[in-house]
């Protein structure tokens, strides 16, 4: 076969779909579809002439000019290029007779093929960077999206390979996988702890930035994405890395069946808003190549307008752009039957023509009324660091948003706050917390959102560990080589009076208290609440909180069970039980219909919070009662976020009264000696200092 064939004349290709794919005259369309002959289209606007380069299994690399050109897409049919391939584009001024193999790039500057936009498959064996084409066929039997409902949904944000890395039960060659995360073990813990969804870190493939390649670190948390359709090959077993991109692909929709047999969702974290590209002087990949001025945003002098901190942001102006995020999405969830996604820096991905959040935005409307995309959970990381870039509370119906301040008043009620009374000084009010709790109702409303709308978080992977928001005063990223500059200065933590590890059992046991409230304020609040793996095992980072380029045991959960971790998870535990129980006993539309559900508010003595009461950062008692009212179980929460013991009168609210309260947990170390007392409304019982108490009717 020659080396070199170009194409001179017009062919019958079509410019849709984008990618490569089954010619439409042709029958078939998997992995065993006779002979290679492929359709292959590219939105190249910047380009005058591209080719594909590509080289068939066992073959030798050939290049082909394609011969059309529609709207800025250049397609053309290729005869053989069966699946399994391997292929790229490069503009035709550019190109040369190939040889066997491409010079090494590594995905540097020197990459000679630009990715393939709509790659399935992408492929770094021999040191650089190609698209490969995969088949779409796979044996899901009877598996499905799983639909399960915003009320009854609890996330748990974890990344592929530090969930199983350090795990004694899963084998040695599974951990750190997509088939680790689906073992048994693995699985089996998930299901224990009651969580509903995983939301699982950056899937997509990505590479490693420059100056963490100079430091000897490479991106852990991988939002640095540089293929949208394909899922990251070092995620995968050994054994399907050496079998190629079909094997990944393969073993990832092992991972979501497994996963959905268990009746656990799977959301993936994916990021658009910015490519691993960089900075203009950065890596030519593929969009860079292809036609940077359309697929990123620009001023008027060409420079690149970056609101995401990694040096570009793609441009959602372009119906293009929004057509390329649309397209993954729906291939995920068609192809990998993914649940759901959360969108960082969704902002960016909202933003119009002036470089303004749109809550209209061409793409909110177009995922909206995408019959496919419609349907599943999408959750917006609701800010990005441009002008205008923090939008908590103003994305549309269908979407829920990362509520940040839940997690600040959560943090600030029982951490900095209380390091300011144990300091001699007040604490804050209760109208923070009190607003937390309910769900954020306000901010939500003017979206035509309810509570449900709020992704409630004390943690996520970017921040303290929860178990360090109790260890730490101040971050400690000095592993990350940039001499503790990077990371968030505002932790609103407490290290209880020692700056981290303490054999003193006077603080372990303050600090254990602190991680039940965080937790057990997640739990009792309305919305939705998210926790990040290993919160549920009391998991240290040792004071990092940027650990995104940390691949080791900084990051990877650690399943020893010590007596703090076994403590935490059986506390974990009884929290997510006490919530599905309450949840079980409302009607299905609780608490989104308002005007059937209540909130009603007392202080200590069983009085209706007044405004004096919400005031007054010297008072830290609250009680909260909550049914609705067709329900048949109604909960009270009683907070004292003081330092010291508190009798407290139990309410009478009517509609009708409860009679009789039975306490079902309370955070405090006298859990098991308090728990089933009951309590009539009217009566006293004891709030002890710095605790939550749980009761029901």
């Amino acid at each position: 076969m020659p080396l070199f064939d170009t194409a001179s004349t017009m062919d019958a290709s079509t410019a849709v779909p984008l990618g490569v794919s089954v010619p439409r005259a042709d029958s078939g369309g998997t992995r065993h579809h006779a002979g290679g002959r492929a359709n292959v289209a590219c939105f190249a606007p910047g380009v005058a002439s591209l080719d594909i380069a590509y080289c068939p299994p066992g073959g030798q690399w050939r290049t082909q000019t394609l011969p059309n050109v529609t709207k800025g897409v250049h397609h053309g049919i290729v005869e053989d290029l069966p699946y399994g391939s391997r292929y790229g584009f490069r503009p035709t001024s550019d190109s040369q007779p190939l040889p066997p193999e491409l010079p090494a790039g590594n995905g540097s500057a020197r990459q000679p093929l630009l990715l393939d936009p709509y790659g399935r498959g992408v492929d770094q064996q021999d040191g650089f960077l190609t698209s490969v084409r995969t088949a779409v066929d796979f044996d899901w039997e009877t598996d499905e999206r799983l639909r399960l409902p915003w009320r009854n949904t609890i996330v748990y944000e974890a990344h592929v390979r530090g969930q199983s890395m350090l795990h004694p039960d899963v084998p040695e060659e599974l951990r750190g996988t997509y088939a680790g995360l689906a073992h048994p073990a693995v699985v089996e813990h998930l299901t224990g702890l009651g969580i509903t969804s995983v939301q699982l870190l950056p899937v997509h493939f990505h590479i490693d930035e420059p100056h963490l390649q100079d430091l000897g670190l490479s991106n852990y948390w991988g939002y640095n994405t540089a293929a949208f359709f394909a899922p990251h090959p070092g995620y995968a077993t050994r054994a399907a890395q050496e079998a190629g991109p079909q094997a990944v692909q393969d073993e990832f929709k092992a991972m979501v069946k497994a996963l959905h047999a268990a009746g656990l969702e799977v959301i993936l974290d994916v990021v658009y808003n910015h490519t691993a590209e960089g900075t203009a002087d950065g890596p030519v990949l593929s969009f860079r190549g292809l036609g940077e001025d359309t697929y990123y945003r620009v001023d008027g002098h060409g420079k690149y307008l970056d609101t995401t901190g990694c040096g570009n942001s793609l441009n959602f102006g372009d119906q293009h752009v929004v057509q390329l995020v649309t397209d993954s999405l729906r291939y995920w969830v068609d192809e990998f039957h993914i649940d759901g996604f959360r969108f960082d820096l969704a902002v960016t991905l909202c933003r119009n023509a002036a470089n303004e959040f749109d809550p209209h935005h061409p793409f909110l409307t177009a995922v909206a009324a995408d019959p496919v995309l419609s349907g599943v959970k999408l959750i917006a990381e609701p800010w990005d660091i441009g002008y205008g870039g923090w939008q908590t509370g103003r994305f549309p119906r269908g979407w829920v948003d990362w509520n940040d301040h839940f997690r600040d008043a959560v943090r600030t009620f029982w951490l900095a706050d209380r390091a300011a009374i144990d300091s001699g000084g007040p604490g804050g009010t209760m109208a923070k917390l009190a607003d937390a709790l309910s769900g954020s109702a306000g901010l939500f409303q003017a979206s035509g959102r309810s509570r449900l709308a709020s992704v409630n978080f004390v943690t996520a992977h970017d921040g303290f560990t929860m178990n360090d928001l109790v260890s730490f005063d101040r971050k400690h990223n000095e592993a990350n080589g940039e001499e503790n500059r990077d990371g968030h200065g505002d932790n609103r933590s407490y290290n209880h009076g020692v700056e981290g590890p303490t054999e003193n059992g006077a603080i372990l046991a303050q600090r254990a208290q602190s991680r039940r409230n965080l937790m057990a304020s997640l739990m009792v609040s309305l919305g939705v609440p998210m926790i990040t793996a290993g919160d549920e095992l009391a998991r240290t980072q040792h004071g990092n909180n940027n650990a995104y380029c940390q691949d080791n045991a900084i990051t990877w959960l650690d399943w020893t069970l010590t007596p703090e971790a076994h403590e935490m998870l059986r506390s974990t535990k009884r929290y997510i039980r006490l919530r599905k129980e309450f949840l079980a006993a409302q009607p299905h539309d609780f608490p989104v219909r308002d005007e059937q559900s209540y909130l009603y508010w007392f202080d200590q003595h069983g009085q209706p919070m007044s405004a004096e009461r919400w005031n007054d950062p010297h008072h830290r008692v609250l009680q909260l009662l909550l049914r609705d009212d067709g329900g048949d179980l109604a909960g009270l929460v009683v907070v004292n976020g003081g330092a010291h013991d508190v009798e407290v009168t139990l309410p009478d609210a009517g509609r009708p009264a409860p009679s009789l309260f039975e306490l079902r947990l309370t955070t405090s170390p006298r859990h098991k000696q308090r728990q089933g007392i009951q309590v009539a409304a009217g009566d006293v019982d004891l709030a002890e200092a710095n605790s939550i108490s749980i009761y029901r009717t």
